[in-house]
């Protein structure tokens, strides 16, 4: 299974998430801001980043621009709303979620981390 980096703001989305992929079979490291995805990228190396649909677009771009420096080898996925459209262009996959966490997740991942 795939070791998956989870970023987001929201510590009890960024939790469920966790808790989705985990239960798939995935190991999950879960990163709330910038330091510790750093940190993480610098000590792992993630198959899958996920970047969650709660962060504003700037936010996204910026998460996004420091997982391509720091975690190169990841496939990042972005999880985004009917209501944002998707934000980054270079991600390798995009999932549409409604307000909470899809189940699919984990299926997305799955997939990802095989390519």
């Amino acid at each position: 299974m795939a070791l998956v980096l989870c970023t987001g703001l929201d510590p009890s989305v960024v939790r469920t998430r966790q808790l989705i992929l985990e239960r798939a079979g995935h190991r999950v490291i879960s990163a709330l801001d910038e330091a510790s995805l750093i940190n993480a990228c610098k000590h792992n190396k993630f198959d899958v980043a996920v970047v969650g649909q709660t962060v504003s677009p700037k936010v996204k771009r910026r998460i996004a621009g420091l997982i391509r420096e720091s975690c190169r080898e990841a496939k990042l996925l972005e999880l985004y709303t009917v209501s944002s459209g998707r934000i980054l262009d270079d991600a390798d996959s995009w999932l549409e979620v409604l307000a909470d966490v899809p189940q699919e997740l984990a299926t997305r991942v799955g997939t990802l981390a095989a390519r």
